[in-house]
């Protein structure tokens, strides 16, 4: 028989393992902010984290004077949010067309969707580079919104599919004999039930577009439509670079997405998990 004893000791050994998993996890936020209060000076040495004397709110500033973290920040938020409202709205509906709708070329459209997400993201990157220098879209907004949109909608449809699959008919067929048409049962009865499912899409794209870079470097040119990672190079120079600033501008950048994640992590989780078991 196992004794109280033993299972005193194999809990404690179980969250004595699971705190040093969460330290893991969260050491390299903590290091990018240490780091983000130090000198220029004080990056050098075999320390890994080091107490600042003084501490340096002076590169937060730097950050936002120089690095043009406000203008760089409004564009990212411009970005974010329209790739966030496109992708939900989109793969809402798509998913409740493969999920619900019976008709012949179903299959074929959930495998073309399941097909675009074996695609890497950069391996489009020349193509569009040539196709957007065609139609002018070289340096504006949508050079980074359609890209993000169009690779952020197959996983998320994905998503919604296997939420959809575990949500009974029954509300949507009384809603259609109330005389309710398609566009008000997919925007009055699945939207309103899926708010777990469109948190994880929400922060799944957000993370996706907020911290995306290698887009933006190669479509984007003028300061009018650089986003937030630009802020970066501001204090990168030939033989020289400002590191405190550099990680002052990492922390601004990681920051949002760790308190999106923090307010959304029970929703995330049931989304996933959503369509694992049916019954």
């Amino acid at each position: 028989m196992v004794t109280s004893t033993s299972k005193f000791i194999v809990k404690v050994v179980l969250y004595a393992g699971l705190a040093l998993v969460a330290l893991a996890q969260i050491f390299p936020l903590i290091w990018m902010f240490n780091f983000s209060l130090l000198k220029s000076g004080d990056f050098f040495g075999s320390y890994i984290l080091k107490w600042p004397e003084p501490f340096q709110w002076k590169n937060y500033s730097d950050a936002f004077n120089f690095g043009h973290v406000p203008a760089y920040l409004l564009n990212s938020v411009i970005v974010t949010v329209v790739v966030i409202a496109v992708t939900v709205v989109v793969s809402l509906m798509l998913s409740y067309v493969i999920a619900r709708i019976d008709w012949k070329w179903n299959k074929y459209l959930a495998g073309l969707v399941m097909i675009c997400m074996i695609v890497p993201i950069y391996a489009t990157l020349l193509p569009n580079f040539f196709i957007f220098t065609n139609t002018k879209l070289i340096d504006t907004y949508l050079a980074l919104i359609l890209p993000n949109i169009a690779f952020m909608i197959p996983i998320s449809v994905f998503i919604f599919m296997g939420f959809m699959q575990t949500t009974p008919r029954a509300i949507e067929e009384a809603a259609v004999i109330d005389g309710l048409n398609l566009l008000g049962v997919v925007f009055r009865i699945i939207f309103p039930i899926s708010k777990p499912v469109i948190a994880s899409v929400t922060v799944l794209t957000f993370m996706s577009t907020w911290n995306e870079f290698i887009m933006a470097v190669t479509y984007i040119r003028s300061d009018t439509f650089k986003t937030l990672p630009f802020s970066l190079i501001q204090f990168t120079g030939q033989y020289a670079s400002n590191y405190g600033a550099q990680f002052a501008v990492m922390t601004i950048i990681a920051l949002p997405s760790v308190l999106l994640y923090m307010m959304f992590t029970e929703q995330i989780t049931n989304s996933l998990t959503a369509g694992a078991v049916k019954g």
